[in-house]
Formats: C-alpha cells, sequence, structure tokens
C-alpha cells in the first residue's frame, strides 16, 4: 500500500512529508508561543527598549506564515515536478517577504514610539521630525519588498519601473494639490515654523497644535473644537507662534485725576516700579508719565513676565493692579474716570 504512486511520489514519502511538516509546525508554533510569552515578561521587567521591540516584532507573526514554512520543507521529500516546485519557491518567497516586511515595520514603529516618546518633552520638533520618516521609512520599505516580490515571480521590474515613472508623471498632473501639500508637510517637518505642542494664531484663529499630517495640520482652539488647516494654505499665511515665546512683554497704562498733587504725580512712577519688581519672575523695564488725557493724566509702564505662560502673567497683572490700588489709596491718590466739566455763563440783562 505505502508503494502506491499518487503525482509521482509513493505513499510512502507522502507521509514522510505530512510527517515532518506536521511536526515542524507544532514545534515552531511551541517555541513562538513560549518564546513570546517570556520575552514579554521579560520585557515588562526592564527599561531598554530593544527587548520590547522583538515582542512587538513576534508579536506581528501572522497565522499563515509557520504552515506555509512548514509545507515548504515537507514538499522537499518529495519528487514535484518543476512547475510544481516553481509554484512552492514563489509562495514561499512571498510569505517571507510579507512577513519580514511586518517583523520590520512592527519593529521601526515601536522604536519610533519609544523615542518619541523620551523626545516630545525635551524636543518636541524632533518628535515631529520623526513621525514623519516614519512614513517615508514604511513607504521605502514595501517599495523595496514589491520589487523583490515581483522579480521573483517573473516580472520584469525594469520595465515597470520605466511604465511608473511615465504614469507618474501624469498622476502628479492630476493630484499636485494634494502633492503640493504634502512637500508642504515636508517643509513643515525640515524648517520648523511650529511643532507639536505650539500654541499658534493664524488669522483669526488660534489654538495648540495636536497633529501635523501629510495632508493637513489639527490644531485644538481655545473653545474646544478642532480646527483643520491644509498644509499649503498655511505655509502662505502670517502666523504667530507664541510656543517659541521665551519672556512676555507686558505695557499697561494707568490714568489719575488733574487734581493729583506734583508730588503725587512724582511718587507715581515709582510705586509702580515697586509694585511690579515685588512679583516673582518678572523684570522692570520703566514707567513714565505719558501725557495729559481728555480726562486723566496717563502713565505708561513696561514690564517683562520671565514665562510665556499666559495664565502667570495673569496672576501677575492682578497682584500688580491690588498692590497699586492698596498703595494709591494710602497715597490719596484717585484713579480717573471719564468725566466732563460744565460751565454755564449767562448773558444779557434782567428785565425789569
Amino acid at each position: 500500500m505505502f508503494d502506491t504512486n499518487i503525482l509521482g511520489n509513493s505513499l510512502r514519502q507522502w507521509s514522510y512529508a505530512v510527517l515532518v511538516a506536521l511536526g515542524l509546525f507544532l514545534t515552531l508554533r511551541f517555541l513562538v508561543r513560549v518564546a513570546h510569552a517570556r520575552l514579554a515578561a521579560f520585557a515588562a521587567r526592564t527599561a531598554t527598549l530593544w527587548d520590547d521591540i522583538i515582542v512587538h516584532a513576534l508579536g506581528r507573526t501572522q497565522a499563515f506564515f509557520i504552515p506555509l514554512l512548514c509545507l515548504a520543507v515537507g514538499s522537499a521529500a518529495l519528487g514535484l515536478p518543476p512547475a510544481a516546485r516553481s509554484v512552492v519557491r514563489a509562495a514561499l518567497v512571498l510569505g517571507v517577504l510579507f512577513q519580514g516586511g511586518l517583523w520590520l515595520s512592527a519593529g521601526f514603529m515601536r522604536w519610533l514610539q519609544g523615542y518619541v516618546q523620551r523626545r516630545l518633552t525635551a524636543d518636541r520638533a524632533a518628535a515631529t521630525t520623526m513621525t514623519a520618516v516614519a512614513f517615508g521609512v514604511k513607504a521605502l520599505l514595501w517599495s523595496i519588498i514589491l520589487l523583490v516580490a515581483l522579480d521573483n515571480v517573473g516580472v520584469n521590474v525594469t520595465t515597470l519601473v520605466t511604465g511608473l515613472g511615465v504614469g507618474g508623471v501624469a498622476v502628479a498632473l492630476a493630484v499636485q494639490n494634494i502633492l503640493g501639500d504634502l512637500f508642504a508637510s515636508l517643509s513643515i517637518v525640515l524648517d520648523k515654523p511650529f511643532v507639536i505642542g505650539d500654541f499658534i494664531i493664524v488669522d483669526e484663529l488660534l489654538g495648540s497644535v495636536e497633529h501635523i499630517g501629510l495632508k493637513t495640520t489639527r490644531v485644538r482652539s481655545l473653545w474646544g473644537e478642532q480646527v483643520v488647516f491644509s498644509n499649503s494654505d498655511l505655509l502662505k499665511s502670517r502666523l504667530r507662534n507664541f510656543g517659541r515665546m521665551a519672556e512676555r512683554r507686558v505695557s499697561f497704562q494707568l490714568g489719575v485725576t488733574y487734581q493729583t498733587s506734583r508730588t503725587g504725580l512724582k511718587k507715581i512712577p515709582g510705586i509702580i516700579q515697586e509694585a511690579i519688581e515685588a512679583q516673582p519672575r518678572t523684570r522692570f523695564d520703566r514707567s513714565h508719565f505719558k501725557a495729559y488725557g481728555d480726562f486723566a493724566l496717563t502713565f505708561e509702564s513696561v514690564y517683562y513676565v520671565l514665562s510665556p505662560e499666559y495664565n502667570m502673567y495673569m496672576d501677575i497683572q492682578q497682584a500688580i493692579n491690588l498692590r497699586l490700588h492698596q498703595r494709591f489709596e494710602d497715597e490719596g491718590i484717585e484713579f480717573a474716570y471719564p468725566t466732563q466739566t460744565v460751565y454755564l455763563e449767562r448773558t444779557g440783562t434782567r428785565g425789569t
């Protein structure tokens, strides 16, 4: 019975091939599961990234890969016709290329995720750059895998690349707006006019940058909604980036009544300077009697808050205002408010 011929091979040879394939399948399946579980447990106890990369890559092992590998090894025990061997070889090469691409892509993305997490607090621009680089690396990786796969199945890759080059010109003309946004994205990544986390103002829209994509940039506004900008339109706009602000310059004015004495007027700049310098993280610049207003004597003062944070600036300004109110009250100086003096003049003589 074992000498029965089936497709050019005895039943004994078919039995050996099946046993080899089945034994290899069970062994590899067991080894992959044990290795993944132990590596995951080991990675959870360590702070290194490379073991996490290996665990993440192994987790992307596809269900078809091990059976395909086992069938290819088992078929080596059979005397298959050349056409059948070519099919088996092509299937094995395509499976190995696809699975290898998944492993490399998963490992690279896990490394990138760890890199971005480490650099996000120290260098947000580098994190943004690496996000764009990831797209280019993955596109290059899968392009190479596709070309190698096509070459192994007998496709003339040289002719294909030439044809894609000619067709690419036509496609580029058809999607030039999309390509414009793509190159604008690369310009944002390389030139870094802003990065993720920066607070920007574009025309009348303002908010924090949440995501820089290939076509659009998404900004979370102060009112909570997400504003989506086209990358090309964003680069054409004049934007203000408060994320690059090292310190905040503050200029404010206050007015006192015309009834204030000259001695009181001379004291006011010193009082303002004292109120500013009493606040932490401030640098006084100047304070002057600026102008005679319509109903007030106007003083202008300038100082710097040594932080770009808006909430800190408002807390400091509030403390300065309260301190000035107290000092003016102690000195008997009155703040001005809109007033108007009307002079009445009676003309003519009283009749008898």
